[in-house]
């Protein structure tokens, strides 16, 4: 499966969005601004079994008010579906229908492993804490969504 995160159409005014590193048990969520092309790890939202705590979304969303949404896909290093694929899946599904935004989607591939490396060069081992990895794995999505963006 590959996941096509470049943006060539017509988009809507863009200025922040909110990232979504999913997972059944921690969602990492960080906050993207569309002209600077940067992004900061926000937070992680608990998950039982890949239902999110809506209330905690909610509130992020209410708080940040972005006008898109970019969610990590997890496949295989063969480009093939796994069982989390789907979830993350309906989760931007949920997304889509309870925030109304656009969503797009990034091939998330390998950014745990990268953000493990970079909390680990920063803190050792003590910085590699669950919550702080998946936040971090947001960022990096949100920031490959970011460097796909046309010149503006």
């Amino acid at each position: 499966m590959q996941i096509n995160y470049r943006v060539t159409a017509v988009m809507p005014k863009l200025e922040i969005v909110l990232g979504f590193d999913f997972g059944l048990r921690y969602i990492g969520v960080a906050l993207g601004q569309v002209k600077t092309r940067t992004a900061q790890a926000l937070t992680t939202v608990l998950a039982r079994q890949g239902t999110p705590d809506w209330q905690q979304i909610d509130a992020l969303f209410k708080l940040w008010q972005p006008d898109a949404l970019v969610l990590g896909i997890p496949v295989n290093m063969d480009d093939s579906e796994q069982v989390i694929t789907r979830a993350a899946k309906q989760f931007s599904m949920q997304l889509t229908q309870r925030l109304n935004r656009p969503i797009y989607w990034v091939d998330e591939r390998l950014s745990t492993v990268e953000a493990s490396a970079r909390l680990f060069a920063l803190g050792g081992a003590k910085a590699l804490r669950k919550k702080s990895i998946n936040s971090v794995a947001a960022r990096l999505i949100v920031e490959t969504w970011l460097y796909s963006l046309p010149e503006f």
